[in-house]
C-alpha cells in the first residue's frame, strides 16, 4: 500500500503557524494602541458605576428617597440648561478617563540602593584583572563608573544577580583558559555561591554574558524512552545545549525534556563509556539505567566490584548472561567476553570475504558493564592472577565492529588505577558528584562552561561525548528496587522495566512427556520399592579392583 503524504499543514506548517502567530500578535498590539482611549473610558465608566452602586448600598433605606429626588433634580436642571446634555456627557467622559487611567506604579529605571552597592563591589573586584597602567582611558579604575562596564543586568527576587553583561578591554587575554577561569571564579563568588552560572565569551565584541542556570529535574524516574536501537539516554540536560527533546511521563503529567543521547554500534565514534564519581554520586544508578535500556535489544554481562548487591535485581533475567561479584567469576566472564569478541570478528570477516551479510549471532549487541573493576586489581595480585582489566583490551580495541560495548564505572580517586586501554578507548566520559574544575578537565578533556558547585543531588554531573561540548547531566532515578530505603514508586518503575526471569542454560530441564492419568496422579514423593536381586533394571555393582602383579609378588 502506498503511503499517503502528510498534509502540508503538518509537514511544513510550523513556519506558517509561527508567521501567523506573529501577525496576530502585531494586529492585536496595533488594535490595542488605536483603541486605548476607548478602553480607558470603558474602564473608567465601569469604576464609576461600581462606585455609584457601592454608594447606593451604603446609604440607609430612609435616606434613599431624598437621594433619588436630588438625582432627579440634577438631571432636570441639566436637561433644561442650554447645551446641558452635551456638557454633562463631556464631563462624564472626562471623569471616566480620569478614573480609568493606569494606576500601577511606574517601574524604576535603575537598581535600588542594595543592587547598586552589589554592582559597585563587583566592579571594584574586577579592576585588578581588567585594568592596566598604560591604558589612557581605562574602562576599569577604582572609583570609576560601573554602568559603562555593565550595560545589562538583572536581579532575582532575593536581590542576587541573575543575568549580567560585562564589557572588558580588548587587551585582556580572553583566549587563555587560566585568565578566563579566574574571571569566572570571581564572578561566581561575588554573584552568590550555591548556584551554577553559565559563561558566554564574545571575543569579537569583548563582552562576557553571565547567566544563572536553573536546577535540572531530579524527579524523572526510569522509563521507556523513545529512542532507536543503538541510542542510549544517559540523562537530561539544559534545553539550550541540545536540539532534541524526549516525551517523558512524570506521574500523570507528560513533558518534553532535552536528553543526552549516547550512540553506539558500528557507526559510533564513541563506542565505549567511562563514568567516574565520588561514593554515592550515582554511578551505579547510571549503570542500572544503561543496563535496562541495553536489555531491550542486546545481552549484558555485569561485574559488581562493590559487592553490595546493587545488581541483584538483574540476576537470572532474560538477556543477562552473568552478574559476577567474585574474582573467579569475573575472570571467567571477561575471558569469555574476549573470546566472544574474537569469534564475532572472525565470523564477520569470513562473511565479508564471501560477500555475505554478517551472521545474525554477531549483530546482537553485547554489553559489558563493570562497576569498580579496580577493586579486583589488588585481589588478583594477592592471588597470583592477572588483573581482570587486562582482559578488556580485546573488547575495547575491537568491540565496535563486533557490536561489543564496554561501560566502566569507578571512583574518581581510582582513575590512576585504570589501565591505559580503558582510559584511551573510552571516549564518552561522565563525571558525577562534586568535582573541582581541574578534575573535570582531566577526565572530560575540556572544562565545562558552568561553575561546579559543592553540593549536588545523586546522579548530577557532567558528560562529554568524544570531542563534543560538555553537558550538564542528570541521570534518571534508577535505584536498587531491593533496597528498603527506595520509595515504592521508584521500585515499581524499575521492576516494571526488568525482563522476565529465565532458567540459565546449565539448568535447563527436559519437558515432561505426557503420562497416563494413573501415573500422573501418583505422589512423586512416594518411596520407590527396593530393587530385587537379579532385576535387570538394577545397576550392577562396580567390579572389584584387580591387583596388579609385579615382579616382587
Amino acid at each position: 500500500m502506498a503511503r499517503r503524504p502528510l498534509p502540508r499543514i503538518l509537514s511544513n506548517g510550523s513556519a506558517q503557524l509561527a508567521r501567523s502567530r506573529e501577525l496576530a500578535r502585531t494586529a492585536a498590539d496595533s488594535a490595542t494602541d488605536v483603541l486605548h482611549p476607548l478602553i480607558t473610558i470603558a474602564r473608567g465608566l465601569r469604576r464609576l458605576a461600581a462606585a455609584g452602586r457601592r454608594r447606593w448600598t451604603e446609604t440607609p433605606k430612609e435616606r434613599r428617597g431624598a437621594l433619588l429626588f436630588l438625582a432627579a433634580s440634577v438631571i432636570l436642571v441639566v436637561a433644561l440648561v442650554p447645551y446641558g446634555p452635551l456638557l454633562a456627557a463631556i464631563t462624564l467622559m472626562a471623569a471616566a478617563a480620569w478614573q480609568g487611567r493606569d494606576r500601577s506604579p511606574a517601574a524604576s529605571d535603575g537598581p535600588d540602593e542594595s543592587q547598586t552597592q552589589r554592582l559597585k563591589s563587583l566592579y571594584e573586584a574586577l579592576v585588578p584583572y581588567f585594568s592596566a597602567a598604560e591604558d589612557p582611558e581605562p574602562l576599569y579604575s577604582h572609583g570609576g563608573a560601573w554602568d559603562k562596564a555593565f550595560p545589562t543586568y538583572a536581579f532575582d527576587g532575593g536581590g542576587r544577580i541573575s543575568q549580567l553583561v560585562v564589557r572588558y578591554p580588548a587587551y585582556f587575554t580572553d583566549g587563555e583558559a587560566e585568565a578566563r577561569a579566574r574571571i569566572e571564579h570571581l564572578l561566581a563568588a561575588k554573584s552568590g555561591r550555591g548556584r551554577e552560572y553559565h559563561f558566554t565569551w564574545d571575543e569579537e565584541g569583548n563582552q562576557l554574558t553571565v547567566g544563572v542556570l536553573l536546577p535540572l529535574p531530579v524527579d524523572i524516574a526510569a522509563q521507556r524512552f523513545v529512542t532507536t536501537p543503538g541510542e542510549t539516554v544517559l540523562g537530561f540536560t539544559d534545553p539550550t545545549r541540545v536540539q532534541r527533546t524526549l516525551p517523558l511521563t512524570h506521574g500523570e503529567r507528560q513533558r518534553d525534556v532535552p536528553p543526552v543521547v549516547w550512540r553506539t554500534g558500528l557507526r559510533s565514534t564513541e563506542p565505549h563509556l567511562l563514568a567516574l564519581g565520588q561514593p554515592g554520586s550515582g554511578t551505579s544508578t547510571l549503570l542500572r539505567s544503561i543496563a535496562l535500556q541495553a536489555l531491550l535489544h542486546g545481552d549484558v554481562v555485569i561485574v559488581d566490584g562493590g559487592g553490595t548487591g546493587e545488581y541483584a535485581c538483574l540476576t537470572g533475567r532474560d538477556g543477562v548472561l552473568a552478574v559476577e561479584a567474585g574474582l573467579a567469576g569475573v575472570t571467567a566472564s571477561l575471558e569469555w567476553a574476549a573470546t566472544e569478541t574474537e569469534r564475532r570478528l572472525i565470523a564477520a570477516n569470513r562473511a565479508h570475504q564471501a560477500g555475505d551479510p554478517p551472521p545474525d549471532d554477531t549483530k546482537r549487541p553485547l554489553w559489558i558493564l563493570l562497576d569498580r573493576p579496580t577493586a579486583f586489581t589488588d585481589l588478583a595480585a594477592a592471588d597470583g592472577r592477572k588483573d581482570p582489566q587486562s582482559l578488556l583490551q580485546v573488547p575495547l580495541r575491537h568491540g565496535r565492529p563486533a557490536n561489543v560495548t564496554v561501560v566502566v564505572a569507578d571512583q574518581l580517586d581510582c582513575m590512576d588505577a585504570l589501565i591505559d586501554p580503558v582510559r584511551q578507548h573510552t571516549r564518552a566520559r561522565v563525571v558525577l558528584g562534586p568535582a573541582t574544575a581541574e578534575q573535570l578537565e582531566a577526565v572530560l578533556g575540556a572544562p565545562p562552561h558552568t561553575t561546579p558547585i559543592d553540593e549536588l543531588p545523586p546522579g548530577r554531573g557532567y558528560a562529554r561525548l568524544g570531542s563534543g561540548p560538555v553537558h550538564r547531566l542528570q541521570v534518571p532515578a534508577t535505584p536498587n528496587p531491593y533496597d528498603d530505603a527506595t520509595p515504592d514508586a521508584l521500585c515499581e518503575a524499575v521492576l516494571s522495566l526488568l525482563p522476565p526471569r529465565t532458567t540459565p542454560a546449565d539448568g535447563e530441564t527436559i519437558p515432561e512427556q505426557d503420562q497416563p492419568d494413573d501415573v500422573a496422579e501418583q505422589d512423586p514423593t512416594a518411596e520407590e520399592p527396593e530393587p530385587e536381586p537379579g532385576d535387570p533394571k538394577t545397576p550392577e555393582a562396580a567390579p572389584a579392583a584387580v591387583p596388579v602383579l609385579t615382579k616382587e609378588t
